[in-house]
């Protein structure tokens, strides 16, 4: 892509002090972007943004909780403040709970709910009404999962979160398609990241069980990110991109 394609824009990336979330983050300002970068662990925002900015790029921190919209609303704040406007806005941030459902308690079942789907449904829409407010549409984008698509074990209510992400992209193209905001998801399959590379089995199993021999990368998954959010992707909405070697295909359980 070139690497003027994100110039002059602002960009907002929940859940990106590490994981796919900074590799998003790394990418956008690489190829332009101002991008306010959010972790709900403060520490983990400061170094990944100050790991951007290390190689050149434009990235500040705004650290909290997306469940949170007065969070939500400094990091609206910080886009405008550092960038002057806010392009894109990508909600990354999730929380994966398992449990048996006969005996999933109350307060993980909230506490998912409202930082898989609080957290992006009001990040959207104060987003939203920034790129309305300041005129030439722009781009949201949400983090579902295979999980939202095929039946896992132990995740009833974080797969029901995420399906429930690719339904509200949908109702979004109704509501924004006409200030020119197009909305997409991606759902990414089983993907190396800091946290899934501490479980030594991860990816021998699940190169097994993907027909492309392989988890996904941090790359595979924000290389699809940048093109949806990007000006070649403007006639897209309301879609949802799987991005697992396959595996949806054909549904090997890891366990």
């Amino acid at each position: 892509m070139d690497i003027a394609s994100f110039k002059g824009q602002a960009a907002i990336v929940t859940g990106a002090g590490q994981g796919i979330g900074f590799e998003i983050a790394r990418q956008l300002a690489a190829e332009g972007a101002g991008v306010v970068l959010n972790d709900i662990d403060a520490l983990l925002a400061q170094k990944a943004a100050a790991a951007i900015t290390a190689t050149g790029g434009a990235c500040v921190a705004v650290p909290g909780n997306t469940a949170d919209i007065a969070v939500i609303r400094q990091m609206i704040a910080a886009a405008v403040q550092h960038f002057g406007r806010l392009d894109v806005a990508i909600a990354n941030a999730g929380i994966t709970l398992f449990g048996d459902f006969l005996t999933y308690p109350q307060e993980s079942f909230n506490q998912v709910l409202q930082v898989n789907l609080g957290g992006t449904f009001f990040l959207a829409q104060e987003a939203a009404k920034q790129m309305i407010s300041q005129g030439g549409g722009g781009s949201l984008l949400f983090t579902s999962s295979v999980t939202g698509h095929q039946a896992h074990k132990d995740l009833a209510a974080y797969g029901m979160t995420k399906a429930a992400l690719e339904m509200l992209a949908k109702n979004l193209v109704i509501e924004l398609s006409a200030h020119g905001i197009n909305v997409n998801t991606v759902a990414p399959g089983a993907t190396l990241t800091e946290r899934t590379l501490h479980d030594p089995g991860y990816e021998k199993v699940w190169s097994q069980i993907t027909p492309m021999g392989r988890p996904a990368t941090t790359a595979d998954i924000a290389n699809a990110v940048l093109f949806l959010v990007s000006g070649k992707a403007r006639h897209i909405t309301g879609q949802c991109l799987i991005i697992d070697g396959g595996w949806t295909s054909v549904s090997p359980s890891p366990f």
